[in-house]
């Protein structure tokens, strides 16, 4: 290995580093009450260091959402590849999500932090405006399952598209935030799942076109 590889190698190391200390400090702690300071305590480098890397706290942040949500994006990319129907795809779409933030919830919770206060972070609008363009990416997925359904006949073409992926987005996203952090640790994953399958069978049951000659 020559020095400039090795060179690149260390520098990737400390990012990821960097980036590993501060998504668990943004776990424990939420936006406000970590500091620069703090996240290189956590990393075991000094302060300079990471300036090296990164400009500031918010753009620490906004690296660990678009790594994160890039990584999940590329779980259900393939989604519409193979689909029989769009209510198989809404439900696979949903295992997905729900086994990906029970083994990321770390991430879950940043997110929804990030969804919930983005005003109170005061992050740069160019930032801002990035972790949302890259969010809708995967929102649009569900956009996109439902297109399918209206074009086979499988949902009628007078739905909603717009409204219908928020419904399924908030769906998910509520029912993981209500069980995620609470109760027992042993239930937690049955009671996300068997919940979100009864909510997505009773929505698929109410739009579903009838007799659409599947």
């Amino acid at each position: 290995m020559g020095l400039e590889e090795r060179r690149r190698r260390e520098r990737e190391n400390r990012k990821n580093a960097i980036l590993k200390a501060a998504r668990r400090l943004f776990f424990e702690k939420g936006f406000k009450p970590v500091t620069v300071e703090s996240i290189a305590r956590k990393a075991e480098l000094s302060k300079g260091s990471i300036y090296l890397y990164y400009n500031s706290k918010e753009e620490i942040y906004t690296q660990i959402l678009l790594n994160d949500i890039d990584k999940f994006h590329n779980h259900i990319a393939a989604l519409l590849q193979t689909p029989s129907s769009a209510s198989e795809a809404l439900v696979r779409l949903a295992n997905i999500y729900v086994d990906f933030f029970l083994n990321e919830r770390e991430l879950f919770r940043i997110l929804m932090t990030f969804m919930l206060h983005t005003t109170d972070m005061n992050l740069p609008d160019d930032l801002n405006t990035h972790i949302i363009k890259t969010t809708n990416k995967t929102i649009d997925i569900i956009e996109q399952v439902f297109k399918y359904g209206i074009e086979r006949g499988e949902f009628p073409a007078t739905i909603n598209l717009r409204q219908s992926r928020n419904a399924i987005w908030g769906m998910l996203n509520g029912i993981i935030s209500l069980h995620l952090f609470t109760g027992i640790e042993t239930k937690r994953a049955e009671a996300i799942r068997s919940t979100i399958k009864a909510g997505l069978d009773t929505y698929i049951r109410g739009i579903l076109t009838p007799n659409p000659g599947l």
